[in-house]
């Protein structure tokens, strides 16, 4: 492990499926799967003074995680989504139903930059080797974007920004705020036709914005690169695979490798991001961790949720020994 120390910032919640509920929020999907590779990521978030909130919180115990970041609300309960299950064609889809006024929504400033302030103290770690993680979902409501906002003006960490967009949970302003913030912009195929309409004046035409129907253009992403003023742009494209440049002049297209047989798709991108972390912290090569993270995103499709259980994880590293 590299000296990398790791701040995710975000919304934990509980995924109501038809057949029973299930924690999630795309921040702690992947700060539990950090957790399990042994990275000790700092997940700062806030749950309510309930059942639900117990249950995170004792999850994180069960993992290794450490709950410094973690706020407890006495008012507002513990983030809630409501999941439909559709299935169309053969293929499943989930319809996502956001409460409002959750208890990640009213993160505090305060105490999200002393629990950052206390991690940074005990890791002796240079301010460029850090890594920020964050989406938008958490910045809908004013106090913790303000707590996010705090966190990013103290720190000169890296920031790598999943969109993540659900439900137009997010303003325009944010969206774009977040960007102007972010480092490395991970998005998939829909919230890359959103950029499209925030930023109308590319170049490329529009011709030749795509390769092939849903596929983007190299071309295309260069020019949003620049445009958003990103060292890196990584598009996942569900079973199409994903597209990776950066202002080195690197890029990468990957594909699903075999099939496989899907229980769901919830958290596949969470499980790309994490794993694509991974690898920075770890320092391996970024074409390595790339192949690593549409591997393991393509496999957490085939387990009921967002994450896996110890012996999936395990089983990954055995793979990732070897190769």
């Amino acid at each position: 492990m590299s000296a990398s120390n790791i701040c995710i910032f975000g919304e934990v919640l509980i995924d109501d499926f038809p057949d029973g509920p299930v924690i999630g929020g795309a921040p702690y999907n992947v700060a539990r799967t950090l957790a399990y590779f042994g990275c000790d990521p700092l997940f700062i978030s806030r749950i309510g003074d309930d059942p639900y909130g117990t249950w995170i919180r004792e999850d994180m115990h069960k993992f290794g995680m450490s709950d410094a970041g973690l706020q407890t609300d006495p008012h507002f309960p513990t983030g809630k989504v409501s999941v439909e299950i559709q299935h169309t064609h053969d293929l499943l889809s989930h319809q996502f139903h956001i409460l409002p006024d959750q208890a990640y929504d009213h993160i505090a400033s305060a105490s999200a930059s002393q629990a950052c302030a206390q991690r940074n103290a005990s890791f002796a770690v240079p301010p460029d080797r850090d890594i920020i993680y964050f989406g938008t979902l958490a910045q809908r409501a004013p106090a913790s974007h303000q707590a996010l906002d705090d966190i990013l003006k103290q720190s000169s960490a890296l920031r790598y920004l999943d969109l993540n967009l659900r439900q137009d949970q997010a303003s325009r302003d944010t969206i774009l705020r977040s960007i102007a913030a972010a480092n490395i912009l991970k998005i998939n195929e829909d919230e890359l036709q959103v950029l499209l309409r925030l930023y109308p004046g590319l170049s490329t035409p529009a011709e030749q914005q795509f390769s092939a129907p849903g596929i983007p253009s190299i071309e295309l992403l260069r020019e949003l690169l620049q445009t958003c003023k990103l060292q890196t742009l990584i598009v996942t494209l569900g079973a199409q695979g994903y597209l990776y440049v950066d202002g080195e002049g690197l890029e990468s297209r990957g594909s699903i490798a075999s099939a496989i047989d899907v229980v769901d798709t919830v958290g596949a991108g969470d499980a790309f991001s994490a794993i694509v972390l991974l690898g920075m912290l770890r320092d391996w090569p970024r074409l390595l961790s790339l192949q690593r993270a549409q591997a393991f995103a393509s496999a957490i499709c085939g387990v009921r949720g967002a994450v896996g259980d110890k012996p999936f994880y395990q089983a990954w590293e055995k793979v990732w020994e070897k190769t």
